[in-house]
């Protein structure tokens, strides 16, 4: 999960409310784990703060889909996928962010729609209701000699921190789940180290790592490389979204038959 990227730009008022903006029934929900992930997706979307269970999600809105950044990790993304349902009912629920690559021919920026996801933390896996080849969801940031293993150990096309978790909710409730995700670390790319970075409730800790990096030049490169990667994701995961607004079943019907490759998975960039 890379979480490494352009400083947030200011968003649109917030409020808060007990019951749905929604005009129609919820039709589509995403689950994402930070929002620069989906900035350019949800920029002028309506926000709504809810709590449940304790801890206060900031919903996106928009006609009939919601948007949600529940943090980064497998247990922030099943509290947010928790509270989604409670609050929408969603008839599909869609895991979408940024993902590293396991099959050498994908890039930044590619679109990988999994059929399949692997939790490796238990070999469970679930199948999506469209899409081709295998999602390995993962506990920690993951280098290159890391990811060769991951893909002789699975056989997965990429790996990401949340799918598996947000596909296990989705079960629970008997829910449809998709998982879109943009490759933002080829296979051959080694993260800066960033585990450390993250809190408990999934946030990501900017300021101290810029601190962190900050005093270590051999991590300069890597980490403006990541960046740049990380942001071209991000145009290209939301430039994909846009084109099934409120649509789940365009949605489901969007992913192609064959197992990935560069032809199954163009760059979408703008």
């Amino acid at each position: 999960m890379t979480v490494w990227g352009r400083a947030l730009l200011p968003v649109q008022a917030e409020q808060s409310s007990a019951e749905t903006n929604l005009p129609d029934p919820c039709k589509l929900a995403i689950v994402a784990a930070l929002e620069r992930e989906v900035r350019p997706f949800v920029k002028d979307w309506r926000i709504v703060k809810r709590e449940h269970e304790g801890r206060r999600f900031k919903f996106f809105e928009r006609d009939s889909t919601v948007a949600v950044c529940g943090g980064i990790g497998a247990e922030a993304a099943r509290r947010a996928t928790e509270a989604t349902f409670h609050f929408y009912r969603p008839p599909l629920i869609v895991s979408v962010g940024f993902a590293g690559a396991l099959d050498p021919t994908l890039k930044v920026g590619n679109i990988f729609q999994p059929r399949f996801v692997i939790n490796a933390n238990d070999g469970s896996r679930v199948e999506a209701s469209s899409g081709a080849g295998t999602l390995l969801t993962i506990s920690g940031i993951a280098g290159a000699e890391q990811k060769a293993k991951y893909l002789k150990d699975y056989g997965a096309v990429a790996i990401d921190m949340e799918a598996a978790a947000v596909a296990r909710t989705a079960q629970s409730h008997s829910i449809p789940f998709m998982a879109v995700k943009a490759i933002s670390d080829e296979y051959n790319f080694d993260l800066p180290p960033m585990d450390g970075f993250v809190t408990p409730d999934g946030q990501f800790r900017t300021a101290a790592f810029a601190a962190f990096i900050a005093i270590r030049p051999w991590l300069w490169a890597g980490t403006m490389r990541l960046a740049r990667n990380s942001e071209k994701a991000s145009r290209a995961l939301c430039s994909w979204l846009e084109q099934y607004p409120c649509d789940a079943e365009k949605l489901q019907n969007s992913a192609p038959e064959l197992h990935p490759n560069k032809e199954a998975f163009p760059q979408t960039t703008r």
